[in-house]
């Protein structure tokens, strides 16, 4: 019989990282067509900010009231649930034209990628815990890849066919996905043996260090995508040049996620998080005061390699500080936060961007972003040295 070594098992791990990354594009794929749905549709900066935090707000309620599951055996279901809602989603905002239509429809799609987020990464903490950090890394560069992909591609198709051409693609490739999954191994380790309610897992102080520095790097992700194709269409940019930028926001993430991930588990989360942070929310200012597309276009690639340090060591935080068999609720509990983080500064993105515009919008962020910083340095100053030991704990000897 093959043993798997950490090398094998890691790439075991690659279809896996795809599923999430193809639901990852739908999830995107509204991004770089908010300004179409402005000017085609005759939507509001408002009513677009509301369809963006109606996802989000999906995207919180399944990993709250879902992610559990994972943890009591039922992995699989969610994987194969959330696929097909996530397609039939595609579907809906394939043959509708009203905000409430979208919004419905954008609802359905949070839902159906927040129940299979959490249970995936299960899998992946639960199956080889020596590379965690590494593999929470890799699945968060398919997330973020395809995140941005899904944007070009969706770009791609209404430039040169139509409006609904980005849904049906994603809905048919949602398809060959849910086809793909039968094939994968969906186990998740050891159940959990009593029915321990999520709120618990707010006593435990490092994970609340985790959880603040998620909602920090969250903010960016909801003021983000409800801001970027809008204020670049403002100053002049094309749809394709959107899309372009939206692309080369991924390119630092792909090879720098996994890195990050395995250095935040070396060094310690709360040893990387900050300075990555600080990082992020400077390129945030910055977007409120530049008015040259490529040069808000060149800060987005620097903000994009702070938040592959950020990204993959925020999951590990609370991956390290949870209980073992509570690993896919915790990682649910931080998805969700961040969502709904997220949810509401895209709410309050689109209200404030119509009323007092960018610089007001992101210097407001930044400082949102600096005081979360400031409490998860707080909660996490006796946290995470290597491997998530306390950083006053000393190293186990070398055997």
């Amino acid at each position: 019989m093959a043993v798997n070594t950490p090398r094998s098992m890691a790439r075991s791990f690659w279809p896996y990282f795809v599923v999430t990354g193809s639901l990852s594009m739908g999830y995107g794929s509204l991004f770089t067509l908010l300004a179409e749905f402005r000017d085609w549709l005759g939507f509001s900066e408002t009513e677009l900010g509301f369809i963006i935090a109606v996802g989000f707000l999906a995207g919180f309620v399944a990993q709250v009231g879902l992610a559990r599951f994972a943890d009591r055996g039922y992995a699989w279901l969610l994987v194969h649930g959330g696929v097909i809602v996530a397609t039939v989603s595609m579907l809906s905002m394939a043959i509708t034209d009203e905000v409430w239509q979208f919004t419905a429809a954008r609802f359905f799609l949070g839902a159906g990628t927040g129940a299979t987020g959490p249970a995936i990464r299960r899998i992946l903490i639960t199956q080889d815990p020596a590379n965690m950090g590494e593999n929470l890394g890799k699945m968060g560069a398919f997330d973020i890849s395809g995140f941005v992909l899904g944007p070009v591609v969706a770009g791609l198709l209404a430039e040169f066919v139509n409006l609904r051409a980005p849904f049906l693609f994603m809905a048919g490739l949602y398809v060959v996905i849910y086809l793909w999954i039968f094939r994968l191994d969906l186990s998740a380790g050891e159940m959990a043996a009593a029915k321990v309610p999520v709120r618990y897992l707010f006593r435990i102080r490092p994970l609340n260090s985790g959880m603040l520095a998620g909602a920090a790097f969250f903010t960016t992700v909801g003021v983000f995508e409800t801001s970027w194709a809008v204020l670049l269409d403002d100053l002049g940019a094309s749809t394709l040049v959107i899309a372009l930028s939206i692309a080369l926001f991924a390119l630092p993430m792909i090879p720098l996620a996994p890195y990050g991930g395995k250095l935040a588990h070396q060094q310690g989360p709360m040893r990387v998080m900050p300075y990555s942070i600080m990082g992020a929310v400077a390129c945030m200012f910055v977007y409120g005061y530049v008015e040259f597309v490529w040069v808000l276009i060149a800060v987005s690639a620097a903000h994009a390699v702070f938040d592959a340090f950020t990204m993959p060591a925020g999951q590990l935080a609370v991956a390290l500080s949870a209980p073992p068999d509570q690993a896919a609720a915790a990682q649910g509990l931080y998805g969700a936060l961040g969502l709904i983080i997220a949810g509401i500064a895209a709410l309050a993105t689109g209200w404030i961007y119509d009323n007092w515009g960018a610089e007001a919008l992101f210097t407001g962020s930044s400082i949102v972003m600096v005081v979360a910083l400031a409490g998860a340095i707080a909660l996490g100053e006796e946290l995470m040295g290597p491997d998530g030991r306390s950083a006053k704990e000393p190293a186990p000897a070398s055997s």
